[in-house]
């Protein structure tokens, strides 16, 4: 019996595990093979982000050694494998180590050069690939020229790699067995919880765009393929049955195909039947067509929770012709934000700051007009990804790049239209970009001090940079010595866990505001803009860390945490939802009650931004006289 073991890790370093999808997959159709069904042993060791690389040993090792090691190979886990596979090979000599993901996929020539414990490279889709590698090594042990398996790399000799010929797509998709139907995945703890913080699904693959930056799981400027109809209906009752709250698409354009609008049939079929999933997030169609619309209206109509994207990634029409998007029809993004947020849907956009033809004057160009419409705004860094164009042609646009200090991506410090300084002042802005608007820590302060102070949403997060920058409390100067050069990742969800863990830190957000912003008001405003931040500090979701409890002012009740009833001077909730800002007709004053209402889990889901932003509490208006005396 051929013991191997699938390793895969997610990105983020949070209390919950991310499902292994692609470890999922393989265990599936290695299972389903009648010849490696009967021959092969297969385990999936999976990982959360962040997990120190003695703990990784000690669960492959500390038992039985398995003779192949298969890993799930992305930017965030490439040197951690490596070094996985050095200790494997010292443990089992003739043990065998297979990189796959599209960090690795036809990069042999520096995989093999850096790690020279990795025997075989995957190049395309590994259903095909990993049963044919697999089938080789039973018929031939101890064998290491696997010619006629297709889709692979590896050395034949010191220094010279071969590659066999490129695997066929996969067509018909509903042949790879499905991981959750068939037992590959588990699904719960043994105290019959959910394990992970989301489950992951595909209904199809391939995206027919081919942007710079962007390669989709290999399958970039491709025909779409689709899992069946059938099959996607047993996977969401499968979902429903283990009571899965968020289903997470791992499609590239959701809304794009007519297929889209029968998936989201049979998930509001599924909710009614099993009373979940409760939310589903995606990547949406970049062009947002009438079936975007119809797809839209019917998730609000049946109370699904989802975020809507916009991704434009820039505004800069020289940065989107180097990006090849200059055919999508992002010019429509306006209308299209105001029609979500008039049906009361949570909208965001995705920005990209690094790409060539894009200066930092440009950037908070776009930044701030995507701000007059859509406040939550996601920021990232460009990274070189492998087999990308801009990868390809980085010396027609000049990048200078820093792979990350925690992981193997190339961040760009510097191109053509945007010197080293910049990008370094860029990056720093971008942190608290991403901690203040893309996770929420201020959601409800942008649109009235924009409107009324004058001051745009990138003028509002500088000033509260440069406010913790200039503070003396301690602190507030561990925070600023604690953000890195770049804004990765982990360095904004350490942020974020801090901002929310610490009072001290949160008080000094609401100094800034109650002594820089609330004077910038008209002084009619004024009181409503002190509210406001009160209002802003209720509503954010409760960060219940397992070994302290509540923070302040929340009590568990029932399914949910929730205040005392608490006192404003204006209806809060209907000033925001109405959005007048007249500088001469502040709200009207009155004395209302709110008690608010938030849900737990928080504090393991808070690291996914589009997850996250389901946990915001809820004001609830009270009754004056059930608040009497208080």
């Amino acid at each position: 019996m051929l013991t191997i073991g699938l390793v895969q890790q997610g990105a983020w370093d949070m209390p919950l595990e991310s499902m292994p999808l692609a470890a999922g997959y393989l265990k599936a159709v290695l299972d389903a093979d009648p010849v490696t069904a009967a021959a092969v042993d297969v385990k999936i060791n999976n990982f959360r982000g962040g997990v120190a690389l003695t703990a990784m040993a000690q669960d492959l090792f500390g038992a039985e050694i398995p003779e192949v090691l298969g890993f799930s190979v992305l930017g965030w886990n490439y040197r951690s494998f490596g070094c996985l596979a050095e200790t494997f090979k010292q443990l089992n000599p003739r043990g065998v180590v297979i990189f796959g993901g599209n960090h690795v996929a036809n990069q042999a020539d520096r995989v093999f050069r850096e790690m020279p414990q990795v025997d075989y490279v995957v190049n395309g889709e590994g259903e095909t690939t990993l049963p044919a590698l697999v089938r080789y090594l039973l018929d031939n042990p101890g064998g290491r020229d696997p010619a006629n398996v297709p889709g692979i790399s590896y050395l034949r000799e010191p220094g010279s790699v071969h590659t066999t010929p490129d695997a066929a797509r996969i067509e018909n998709l509903d042949v790879v067995p499905s991981p959750f139907l068939t037992g590959a995945i588990p699904m719960n703890w043994p105290n019959g919880r959910f394990r992970y913080d989301v489950a992951l699904m595909e209904t199809n693959r391939g995206c027919p765009y081919k942007c710079s930056f962007c390669y989709w799981g290999g399958a970039v400027g491709q025909r779409v393929r689709s899992f069946s109809r059938q099959r996607l209906v047993e996977e969401l009752d499968f979902f429903g049955f283990h009571e899965v709250p968020t289903v997470v698409l791992c499609d590239a354009n959701f809304g794009l195909l007519e297929s889209d609008e029968e998936f989201v049939e049979d998930l509001i079929k599924t909710r009614e039947r099993r009373g979940f999933p409760r939310a589903i997030e995606t990547s949406w169609a970049k062009n947002k067509s009438a079936r975007f619309h119809r797809i839209v209206t019917e998730l609000r109509q049946h109370g699904f929770k989802s975020s809507f994207t916009l991704a434009l990634q820039t505004l800069s029409d020289d940065a989107l012709t180097e990006m090849h998007r200059r055919n999508m029809k992002v010019n429509q993004w306006e209308s299209l934000a105001t029609w979500l947020a008039d049906e009361g849907l949570d909208c965001y956009a995705e920005l990209i700051w690094g790409a060539p033809g894009e200066t930092p004057d440009s950037f908070f160009e776009g930044y701030d007009r995507l701000a007059g419409k859509v406040s939550r705004i996601a920021v990232y860094p460009l990274l070189l990804l492998p087999n990308t164009s801009y990868s390809e042609q980085r010396a027609d646009h000049g990048f200078v790049t820093l792979r990350g200090e925690h992981d193997d991506f190339e961040y760009v410090l510097a191109n053509r239209s945007a010197t080293l300084n910049e990008h370094v002042r860029m990056q720093r802005f971008m942190l608290w970009a991403r901690v203040l608007g893309e996770n929420q820590f201020l959601r409800h302060v942008w649109r009235p001090a924009a409107a009324l102070t004058g001051q745009t949403q990138s003028a509002l997060i500088t000033s509260l940079m440069r406010w913790f920058e200039s503070s003396a409390t301690p602190e507030a100067r561990e925070f600023c010595a604690a953000i890195p050069v770049i804004a990765e990742s982990p360095s904004v969800v350490r942020a974020l866990r801090a901002l929310y863990g610490s009072h001290a830190l949160e008080r000094e957000i609401e100094m800034w505001w109650r002594t820089v912003m609330v004077p910038r008001f008209p002084e009619r405003w004024r009181p409503f803009a002190e509210e406001l931040y009160t209002y802003e500090h209720w509503t954010r979701p409760v960060y219940v860390d397992p070994n302290l409890g509540p923070p302040p002012g929340w009590r568990a009740d029932g399914t949910s945490y929730q205040t005392d009833p608490i006192r404003f001077s204006h209806d809060m909730r209907r000033a925001l939802q109405q959005g007048e800002w007249d500088r001469d007709k502040p709200p009207e004053a009155e004395t209302v009650w709110y008690v608010f209402d938030a849900k737990p889990g928080f504090y393991e889901h808070m690291d996914n931004h589009e997850t996250a932003a389901h946990y915001a509490a809820e004001p609830l208006r009270v009754d004056p006289a059930l608040s009497h005396g208080m």
